[in-house]
């Protein structure tokens, strides 16, 4: 069972002022994907599509495949349904409503992916055994899911929603983490489905460009619950968003060059048996 977990409003926009850094760690776990069983034309989920530009990379891999992107935010599926339609090389790319922490497949696919969203899924672990059964013979699950809430960006902002000030509005809201696995632990559970798994971890270095480069960053992402409990109070809103940028103008000072802002990533690669 998956425990209750309210979602956060996404903004499209936001999230999409940083799409270079959010891509390139799908462009790595893409890499590490298996060829899909053949010769069935492919069917693909993406599962936490958001807006869609990652979703479309996907028919540049598998040309003829029928790709499906499932997000429950439907602004990002409003943003998303500029990609929908015929792909050049004879597929379809299309997008539908589901929630990843109660979706359970209706057909078979040769690939589920996934792509920073199992992160805000309580217990997603627990769906890797539906998703696997879900799967065509030789089929894949692939995955990555940010490893850095550890990092001074969430732990400044747990720490801050902790305060006095700022506890009985925002207890908890900087600390929804805790139940991401290590790499170790995601290969132990793939290998127990039945898969042959692969497990890795990767710190990205970004540097980022502009005025409080990592405020705008976890706009679009971590700070997110935070902005929905506070919205419709822009006092406090503004008040908050102060004093955090405080904290991580400390934290990540400017360089002269930008400003540096590593980011580890957890990625998983499973293979069901044929």
């Amino acid at each position: 069972m998956h425990d209750t977990h309210v979602a956060p409003t996404w903004d499209p926009q936001q999230y999409l002022r940083h799409a270079t850094h959010r891509t390139r760690p799908f462009l790595d776990l893409l890499a590490r994907i298996p060829e899909l069983p053949a010769p069935r034309r492919p069917r693909i989920a993406d599962l936490g599509c958001g807006p869609g530009n990652v979703t479309a990379l996907l028919a540049d891999r598998w040309p003829d495949a029928h790709i499906t992107g499932f997000d429950s935010s439907a602004d990002m599926l409003a943003r998303a349904e500029s990609y929908a339609g015929p792909t050049p090389g004879g597929g379809r790319l299309d997008f539908a409503p589901a929630d990843a922490a109660t979706w359970i497949p209706d057909e078979p696919f040769d690939l589920i992916v996934s792509n920073a969203a199992l992160q805000w899924v309580p217990g997603h672990a627990d769906s890797f055994a539906p998703w696997i059964d879900s799967l065509a013979p030789g089929g894949t699950l692939a995955f990555q899911v940010p490893g850095n809430f550890t990092s001074p960006s969430h732990a400044l902002l747990g720490e801050l929603c902790e305060t006095p000030q700022w506890r009985t509005r925002l207890g908890g809201k900087g600390r929804r983490f805790v139940h991401i696995l290590q790499p170790e632990e995601y290969l132990e559970r793939l290998v127990d489905l039945g898969c042959a798994a692969d497990a890795w971890e990767t710190t990205y270095v970004q540097v980022l460009q502009g005025e409080d480069p990592v405020l705008d960053w976890v706009k679009g992402t971590a700070l997110r619950p935070v902005l929905t409990a506070l919205d419709g109070d822009t006092e406090a809103m503004t008040e908050f968003l102060d004093q955090y940028r405080d904290l991580l103008r400390k934290a990540y000072p400017a360089g002269p060059h930008g400003t540096v802002f590593p980011f580890r990533r957890i990625f998983a690669v499973a293979r069901k048996e044929i």
